[in-house]
């Protein structure tokens, strides 16, 4: 089932996506004791832009804890493989998953913990700025879909605690990521085309470099990530003090 642009149009126009202003309230909380939060800090790409390396980076450091996109769950919803689903047929499965993407996210956000810096793959926000957004203007998504979706998202944002102290980039080119996707060779990635790269590109761009589209839940840190593995290291080593947000 697909629905043509007229259908996207129907969207109200008062429909608002929630915008959070730059906050830097739980740093400095931790900084002056008021509470025990640990600074958060999120890391945003493209597909394969290099996240999961960046986690197992800072792994080793007892000071972090990772809290790694729940993609095994998206998998596996009670037996059935929601992501697979939503590769194979959009126009029916993306509101699916991307409903329980939203549900998984927000756990992570309230999740805690007693280490000084929360490490997540991608946020509650990226899920919506860059891929519902993507989904809607593809036509993959009906207006109504998105609407209801919206919907819930503002709620959540208004009525839970969803705060980022930074958001790191990793910055990258269509053409790296697509490359990276055939190497993987990930079953569900199969179908992914150089066009749905370059709009999921351009959405984060707009995002968190241009600034031109959405709010910013917290500062961001832009990284160029086209490099090598061994000189991503090297520089993750570099920025060690940036992307912890000072804690060693």
């Amino acid at each position: 089932m697909s629905f043509g642009l007229k259908a996207l149009n129907r969207v109200p126009r008062c429909l608002k996506i929630s915008k959070m202003p730059m906050t830097t309230q739980a740093s400095e909380g931790v900084k002056n004791g008021n509470h025990k939060e640990s600074f958060t800090v999120c890391v945003e790409g493209n597909i394969a832009s290099g996240k999961t390396s960046f986690l197992e980076h800072f792994k080793k450091n007892q000071n972090v804890e990772i809290f790694e996109e729940p993609v095994r769950r998206w998998r596996d919803v009670h037996g059935h493989n929601a992501l697979a689903k939503m590769y194979e047929d959009p126009s029916r499965w993306s509101l699916t998953l991307q409903t329980y993407i939203q549900l998984t996210m927000l756990e992570h956000h309230k999740k805690e913990t007693i280490k000084p810096v929360k490490l997540m793959e991608r946020s509650i926000y990226s899920a919506k700025y860059c891929f519902v957004e993507n989904m809607y203007s593809s036509g993959v998504m009906h207006g109504l879909e998105y609407v209801v979706l919206t919907e819930w998202f503002n709620w959540i944002i208004k009525n839970n605690h969803c705060h980022l102290d930074l958001i790191v980039y990793l910055q990258t080119k269509p053409e790296t990521v697509h490359k990276r996707i055939r190497e993987r060779d990930r079953k569900e990635e199969l179908n992914i085309s150089m066009d749905y790269l370059e709009k999921l590109h351009a959405l984060h761009e707009e995002w968190l470099v241009e600034q031109s589209k959405f709010s910013l839940p917290s500062k961001v840190l832009v990284i160029p990530a086209d490099s090598s593995l061994e000189e991503m290291q090297q520089m993750y080593d570099k920025r060690k003090k940036e992307i912890l947000c000072g804690v060693s």
